[in-house]
């Protein structure tokens, strides 16, 4: 396996394929540029050692591990191993970039897989190519950001792969190229966590996968198990001086799939279950979404609610009333048809009627009232115009945060991961308030379409949350990608509203337990929550590099929970198998079962039904028999731990090439 990246995605991913998935793994880094070379620069050069820094102390972990200890490999793990073996440290090779040489280096022609997840998209997409014309057969993975894009990228190499292998085994080519998106990935869970009530979801093919966070209703008591029990969380969960999340607790710690017996024992500990599932319907592309919310925001032809202000909409009330009112009274006092006393009426309100001399007192006393009414008409008519002016001018720049706005969510950064998450909380009908120090950063475009109130400063100035309106937010999402500018925004943040809501963005697990800790017992009432980007992510590209399609990952505390699409064929642990049977506590568990025949299944459950199919049922069973039988043309969706899942892949991998059964 080879990880080619220049972020903290690439330590992750090198590490998951090694402590999971026990394969060797070869890194290739960015090396330092030059002071004087083209591109220097101390961010640069700063980042590539930190990150070679970070991979050579995962090199000497990994070989002063000991045997036994959470990092080694268990006796009997791998399947008939002595328990004396464990995977071999991953070599680290710099090189200025992914090129032919580089990756011959590494060892391309007889890698498995290859994985790209530099932060460029262009530097993916250069070394894709090249990998490709070296090894037709290797399985690549790449991170893009751009979707539509990504798309046809994969269309493409997979093409290539097929031309270069005519025989070439169908699914085989299918599963060869996968481009991947950790914005994507990530976003759903950290859109969740921020809002109450609101699930963590995983969507596939129209079904929609709600894990929703239960407390216990009392002391002793046994949280709600839902359709069915995903995790337990750990038992300091409500504890201030508590670890949450910590990979470490034992059995304090969060338990991950526990049977109905151990859900049944663990009174007074909350649960995460599974609410619901149902119909989400296809994804929009940005363009529809950003044209379908902002119609909900703005109208076509933009209404009178977004040209005028309320002060300006009550007095031309007013002034109609008025208007009205004299309209009635000169018909009641002149006897005249009825739009005869209205034109008269009108003609007096733009003086350019005759004067009222010899005419009755009512007469007289209603002209001068028109003409009144009249001149007061003219200011606000200037008004109404200079505000569609103003409204029609500003359209295109960014809202402001309206005076009256409460119980929205305040969202810090809106880079690649913010940008995601932005468009997810709307998806949601979740009101936004973002702040970003760039203004031309990659999500102030999509803040601009999407009508979203923008705050554009450094969160870190005084009066920045202010201008948010974070005294009247119901939650703080820090998304930036410096951990300590999330955790001074959200120290500033409790220091306004103590009891907000703050979910951060940290990478370092240490770092983020000891924030939690301080927080917690700053502000034990309050809900503190930390994630992290590459660890949501890592999981999904390292299935994608294993050849097996992962739908997504729900994070229990700072544990991840990953769901994937398998198929049941020559897999020892699921066919011929009941569903209660292949159900293997802390481990492995069937939720969903893919019930349209094998023909019409779509290859990939991640990506939404074609628009030209809109009334194709779905294929997705949720509500299982604990006694069904799995048949080998059955495909499942399995909720599993990173080692579960690892585990399984391996021993379908084993029997489909007739090593048996561990």
């Amino acid at each position: 396996m080879i990880v080619c990246g220049d972020d903290a995605l690439a330590e992750r991913l090198a590490a998951e394929l090694r402590s999971v998935y026990r394969e060797r793994v070869t890194v290739l880094v960015p090396s330092a540029p030059p002071a004087d070379g083209p591109r220097s620069g101390p961010a640069g050069r700063a980042r590539a050692t930190a990150l070679l820094g970070r991979m050579q102390a995962v090199m000497a972990r990994a070989a002063g591990t000991p045997v036994g200890a959470p990092g080694g490999t268990p006796g009997g793990a791998n399947g008939g191993d002595d328990g004396a073996t464990r995977p071999e440290v991953p070599r680290v090779l710099e090189a200025p970039a992914p090129d032919e040489a580089a990756l011959v280096d590494a060892g391309v022609h007889d890698a498995a897989a290859l994985a790209l997840v530099y932060d460029d998209d262009e530097t993916n997409i250069h070394a894709a190519l090249v990998a490709r014309r070296l090894n037709p057969r290797l399985r690549i993975v790449i991170r893009l950001y751009n979707r539509k894009l990504g798309q046809h990228l994969e269309e493409l190499l997979d093409q290539a792969a097929a031309v270069a292998f005519p025989g070439l085994d169908p699914d085989e080519v299918n599963a060869s190229t996968t481009v991947l998106s950790d914005a994507d990935t990530a976003a759903p869970a950290l859109a969740a966590t921020a809002v109450a009530g609101t699930s963590k979801v995983v969507q596939a093919d129209g079904l929609l996968l709600r894990a929703v966070e239960r407390l216990p209703t009392g002391r002793g008591a046994t949280a709600d198990p839902g359709l069915c029990t995903l995790a337990l969380l750990s038992s300091t969960t409500n504890d201030p001086a508590g670890s949450e999340g910590s990979d470490d607790g034992g059995q304090d710690g969060p338990l991950l799939l526990p049977d109905d017996s151990t859900v049944t024992s663990a009174a007074g500990r909350g649960t995460v279950i599974l609410k619901a599932v149902s119909h989400a319907g296809p994804d929009q592309p940005p363009g529809r979404l950003s044209g379908r919310l902002s119609g909900r925001l703005s109208g076509r032809g933009l209404p009178l609610g977004s040209l005028f202000s309320p002060r300006l909409r009550w007095s031309v009330a007013g002034l109609l009333a008025c208007v009205l009112g004299l309209a009635v009274a000169n018909w009641l006092t002149s006897n005249a048809h009825p739009l005869a006393a209205a034109y008269l009426t009108l003609l007096d309100l733009f003086a350019i009627d005759d004067p009222a001399i010899g005419q009755s007192t009512a007469r007289q006393i209603l002209q001068l009232l028109s003409g009144l009414a009249g001149l007061l008409l003219l200011p606000v008519l200037l008004a109404a115009v200079l505000e569609a002016l103003g409204t029609f001018r500003t359209a295109s720049s960014l809202r402001r945060p309206p005076r009256g706005l409460s119980g929205h969510v305040v969202l810090l950064g809106l880079g690649k991961i913010g940008t995601r998450v932005l468009a997810r909380l709307r998806e949601l009908g979740i009101p936004v308030v973002c702040v970003e120090e760039d203004p031309e950063a990659r999500g102030v475009p999509l803040a601009r379409r999407l009508r979203v109130p923008t705050v554009i400063g450094d969160v870190t100035d005084e009066g920045v949350l202010e201008a948010a309106k974070i005294h009247r937010a119901h939650a703080l999402l820090a998304l930036t990608s410096i951990d300590t500018t999330n955790l001074e925004a959200a120290l500033y943040a409790r220091s306004i509203k103590p009891h907000v809501r703050v979910a951060l963005r940290l990478y370092d697990d240490t770092f983020a337990t000891a924030v939690y800790r301080t927080l917690r017992a700053a502000h034990p009432q309050a809900l503190t929550r930390s994630r992290s980007v590459s660890t949501l992510a890592a999981p999904a590209f390292a299935g994608a590099m294993m050849g097996r399609q992962i739908l997504g990952a729900i994070p229990v505390e700072r544990r991840v929970l990953l769901f994937a699409a398998l198929d049941v064929a020559g897999n020892p642990v699921l066919e011929g198998r009941t569903i209660a049977e292949s159900f293997r506590p802390g481990v492995w568990r069937v939720i969903a079962l893919d019930s349209a025949a094998p023909d019409e299944r779509l290859p990939d459950l991640t990506v939404s039904r074609p628009d030209d199919e809109p009334d194709r049922p779905a294929g997705l069973v949720w509500d299982l028999h604990p006694g069904y039988v799995l048949r080998s043309q059955d495909r499942v969706v399995l909720a599993a731990t990173r080692q579960g899942l690892a585990e399984i892949l391996g021993r379908h991998t084993r029997a489909r090439t007739g090593s048996g059964d561990t």
